[in-house]
């Protein structure tokens, strides 16, 4: 158990320490009058900073480690 969470936290790090973000759209209603309604597309964007994909990996390395072998 504790050798798959140390290797999906490997992988999740390794992609955070490449990956540093993502953007996506979302539809916000900008105007609601009655049966009138105007809606407006916002980018928005979801950053981190490589450091956090780096300490993530090396938690999967250190959980791969020290787990007990069956």
């Amino acid at each position: 158990m504790n050798r798959t969470f140390g290797l999906i936290l490997i992988a999740i790090g390794i992609i955070m320490f490449v990956w540093t973000g993502f953007s996506y759209t979302k539809k916000e209603k900008v105007l609601d009058a009655g049966p009138i309604e105007i809606s407006a597309d916002k980018e928005k964007t979801v950053n981190w900073p490589p450091y956090i994909g780096g300490i993530v990996l090396v938690a999967g390395v250190i959980i791969m480690v020290t787990a007990k072998k069956k």
